[in-house]
């Protein structure tokens, strides 16, 4: 029998950690001499102020670079984890990686050369992979066709059915917490407000409803004037509501899109124009709502007078689905990953506001990027705000696509299609970066993580998967569910992953 060492103590744990996280053990078989780096901003394509530097083989590890960036953008004190992608690679150089075991001894770069690194920052906080089922939870009884987490944190998720009920769970406990009764035909979508206390939902039955999330009671009657299905809903972002007036638009198979005053139940205007079936709608930050239709067009229209300011025509068939840069930060508006909530309603305000305007700069303006998805298996990438024509149209998909969406740092877009494969792209510029394959049925929807750096998806083939957004590569399959699963959603503060489908479960995946 081998010889069994004891596990580390406390201190050669401790001292170990302390080594790590003051500077990273580089390999002694490095030899000597330095190499000229040049870092360059991944999203302008700048080096901005930067100079280029030269740093020696031994030290040149990625953490070194991450501490020497920041001394050099003056952010030392609080220090921003940045990823480096070697010029023209779309994988970033791994987390104990050195410029010369990565670059220089494979012989991708000579050391005489300059060798030139564009630098994104990531989350400043980390989430950790699902990897097991932590509840599933019997209810519904028919399939479950919409989830979504609330906005405050991962212990309430929504999710509707067949069964033509909503349901709120207690993740924490894998319980129902309200059932929430009143349509009359399946339920296709819910939405939580931006600040998590009210839910709405809209079903067959041409109907919206608006639910207190804390009491399970409706808030009001049904919301009617729609005379199709409700196909998708979107509230008003957080910085923008009237105070005690939040706004929530739905779109329909009846080619309308109509904006309610969730509270007083009446119609605001209806946004009518769109000569078929309206598959989505998005309601962006700078006052703008965005709709996709079976027309093959997609309309933006000014949220506060409801008139129509561009059409955006391109596809060649129905667009699916469409998602904006800044859907993440809209969706949470003041919640963080630092759970703290701001005491007063102005403070709510400003730091909703604040969030938003971080996350949408680029360069010094405020840009908000479109990313539509079409029958046509492909995909454009649009700047709305400041042109109406397409930055770059996306293909590489063999068949329609279902759902995209961006990552929460705006970097990464992910389509899923009934190609069987996920295809992940620069949010950028629209350039192809990896097909994650590994699903074996038609995948229904992809969600990101709230740190950018997983991707989980679900598939007609009953599993989910997440992936690894750095590798590209499969990261933990997770079977469980007994027939397809139509819906998924990731928690914003990164904790859990809920997912449903035609078995009627809901299971809750946690790490």
């Amino acid at each position: 029998m081998a010889t069994q060492y004891p596990p580390p103590s406390k201190r050669q744990k401790r001292e170990r950690a302390e080594i790590a996280r003051e500077q990273q053990d580089v390999d002694q078989a490095i030899p000597d001499g330095s190499v000229r780096v040049r870092f360059i901003d991944q999203a302008t394509g700048e080096t901005g102020s930067l100079p280029v530097l030269t740093v020696p083989l031994s030290q040149a590890s990625t953490k070194n670079l991450e501490i020497l960036l920041n001394e050099l953008k003056e952010q030392g004190e609080d220090r921003i984890p940045y990823r480096f992608f070697p010029d023209g690679d779309v994988e970033a150089l791994g987390d104990s990686e050195d410029l010369y075991h990565a670059l220089v001894k494979p012989g991708k770069v000579s050391a005489e050369s300059e060798i030139i690194l564009q630098y994104a920052p990531q989350a400043v906080f980390r989430v950790k992979a699902v990897s097991r089922c932590a509840a599933a939870v019997s209810g519904h009884g028919d399939n479950i066709l919409a989830i979504q987490f609330s906005p405050v944190d991962s212990s309430r998720m929504a999710s509707g059915s067949g069964d033509k009920t909503v349901r709120i769970w207690d993740c924490d406990t894998g319980t129902p917490v309200h059932t929430l009764k009143g349509h009359t035909k399946w339920v296709l979508a819910v939405s939580y407000s931006p600040d998590g206390s009210i839910l709405a939902s809209g079903g067959y039955d041409n109907q919206v409803r608006v639910w207190d999330q804390s009491t399970g009671k409706q808030i009001g009657g049904p919301l009617t004037g729609h005379t199709n299905f409700i196909t998708s809903l979107s509230w008003e972002p957080y910085h923008l509501q009237e105070p005690n007036r939040p706004r929530v638009a739905s779109s329909s198979k009846d080619g309308t899109v109509r904006i309610w005053d969730a509270i007083g139940g009446k119609t605001d205007f209806a946004l009518t124009g769109h000569k078929s079936s309206v598959t989505c709608v998005k309601w962006g930050g700078t006052g703008r709502i965005y709709t996709s239709s079976h027309d093959k067009m997609i309309k933006v229209w000014n949220a506060a007078t409801g008139t129509l300011l561009h059409t955006l025509a391109g596809h060649a068939h129905w667009v699916n689905h469409l998602a904006l840069s800044t859907d993440f930060v809209v969706r949470t508006s003041y919640h963080d990953h630092t759970r703290k909530v701001p005491a007063t309603p102005e403070e709510k305000f400003a730091k909703a506001k604040s969030r938003f305007e971080k996350s949408a700069t680029t360069g010094g303006e405020i840009v908000e990027r479109l990313a539509t998805a079409s029958e046509d298996c492909t995909l454009f990438l649009w700047t709305p705000l400041t042109s109406t024509k397409p930055l770059t149209r996306m293909t590489g998909h063999q068949k329609q696509i279902n759902q995209v969406c961006f990552s929460p740092d705006g970097t990464l877009l992910a389509s899923a299609a009934w190609d069987n494969h996920v295809k992940i792209w620069s949010a950028r510029d629209g350039k192809f970066l990896f097909t994650l394959r590994a699903h074996v049925g038609p995948v229904y929807m992809a969600s990101f993580s709230a740190d950018s750096r997983l991707l989980a998806s679900c598939s007609k083939d009953t599993t989910l998967k997440v992936w690894d957004m750095r590798t590209g590569k499969l990261k933990e399959d997770l079977p469980g569910h007994k027939d397809q699963v139509f819906a998924l959603d990731w928690s914003p503060d990164g904790d859990r992953v809920g997912s449903g489908g035609a078995d009627k479960q809901v299971r809750i995946w946690r790490n």
